[in-house]
């Protein structure tokens, strides 16, 4: 008997065996999923962080360290 799970997107019983979108139904619901993280409508909890910017200069031209 194969393993049946519950799609996480529409809660319809789908099998975990020989299904390419496990553990999704189907690529629409895969793709559903995806939005949702694209729109930040789950998130994993942590503390809150600033992105540094890094001054590199890798655009100019140093042809002496050559």
């Amino acid at each position: 008997m194969p393993l049946t799970i519950k799609c996480p997107t529409c809660r319809d019983e789908t099998t975990w065996e020989n299904n390419p979108h496990r553990p999704f139904c189907s690529k629409r619901c895969q793709t559903i999923d995806l939005g949702a993280w694209i729109e930040e409508r789950y998130k994993i909890p942590g503390d809150d962080f600033e992105l540094l910017q890094q001054d590199d200069d890798d655009d100019d031209d140093d042809d002496d360290a050559r």
